[in-house]
């Protein structure tokens, strides 16, 4: 196994001083996520490949951090003892150690965990054994630049009332081989920034909050099939006093949620759905929620890098124009 050397991380993102930056928060800077990868499924193999390439890509973009989502439920036995497919596991340490090695700090989650979100109590020893092979897997990468999530976007019957019957049993075998790495917490309904407003997390330095951002929904979301049968109407603008007024009240949640809790929560996805919305409003919308969140220090990673909601357009071999800039990784 590689042993990565431990990197001093985020020291710039608090050596300001604006009142957020004496709050805890995990030092995510700039961040992107690897979309429709290694998340979509042994069904729809073979998935679209992420190489060492495109994370020196990203890096020379400016993004410090990639989000990697994985799916585990279908590499591993459903029945004690849960096995993880070895060869899956090791392809996934390999894309982890590409990011690394390109000088990326990675978060590595667990996505669609499909069963958990059905009935999560009588899954949570197979999901807890998962994190079990994850955690020794990776127990001597540095914490500093490798941050474990435990299950993206808690939905349906995974929710307040049995989130943290759920999370923290994985949250204590993690414990077990990595004792101060940096975990993250997401609320119920897809983990929407309302959900800050009840989340509660472990007593545990090392655990941090994330939220999702897709608002408003009927615009990122117009025309997307996989919402049916509520899908949002083709057509919807961005930009309304509407839209403004719903933004400045949701950096107050995040405010709120600061003041009760000492924590600043990053933003783990935020974009815009490109089939029917033109560049120039996906790049409006990406640099209003940027303008918004950023000056109260929410990180945000980005939906997605090269598929859905792309940034980056593979055909082209391009950054889709303008949205770097409303990143602020390019002068705008």
């Amino acid at each position: 196994m590689k042993i990565w050397h431990m990197a001093l991380v985020g020291a710039a993102l608090l050596s300001t001083s604006p009142a957020w930056a004496e709050a805890r928060k995990l030092p995510i800077g700039a961040c992107i996520n690897i979309g429709n990868t290694l998340e979509i499924g042994k069904a729809r193999n073979p998935y679209h490949p992420v190489t060492a390439a495109d994370f020196k890509r990203i890096k020379a973009a400016g993004f410090q951090t990639v989000r990697i989502p994985v799916r585990w439920d279908d590499r591993s036995l459903s029945k004690p003892p849960y096995t993880v497919d070895p060869k899956w596991m090791d392809h996934v340490q390999s894309v982890v150690d590409e990011a690394l090695t390109a000088g990326l700090n990675v978060i590595l989650n667990s996505h669609h965990f499909q069963p958990i979100y059905e009935t999560p109590l009588k899954v949570e020893p197979w999901h807890t054994a998962v994190w079990r092979q994850i955690a020794h897997r990776f127990k001597d990468y540095p914490d500093a630049r490798l941050w474990f999530e435990l299950e993206n976007e808690p939905h349906k019957n995974f929710n307040d009332s049995n989130l943290r019957a759920v999370l923290d049993p994985a949250l204590a075998v993690v414990r077990k081989s990595n004792p101060d790495r940096p975990v993250i917490y997401g609320g119920q309904n897809w983990s929407g920034i309302d959900s800050l407003t009840t989340l509660t997390l472990p007593d545990d330095p090392n655990v941090y909050p994330t939220f999702h951002y897709y608002e408003p929904f009927d615009f990122t979301h117009q025309g997307a099939q996989w919402v049916a049968p509520d899908v949002p109407p083709v057509g919807r603008e961005y930009g309304t006093a509407a839209d403004k007024k719903r933004l400045a009240a949701d950096v107050a949640k995040i405010a709120a949620f600061e003041k009760r809790t000492g924590l600043i929560p990053f933003m783990g996805e935020s974009g815009a759905y490109e089939k029917y919305i033109p560049t120039a409003q996906r790049v409006a919308y990406t640099r209003a929620v940027h303008d918004a969140f950023a000056p109260i220090g929410v990180d945000i990673c980005q939906w997605a890098y090269a598929n859905t909601f792309p940034l980056y357009d593979e055909k082209a071999g391009h950054w889709v124009p303008g949205m770097l800039e409303a990143l602020d990784l390019q002068k705008r």
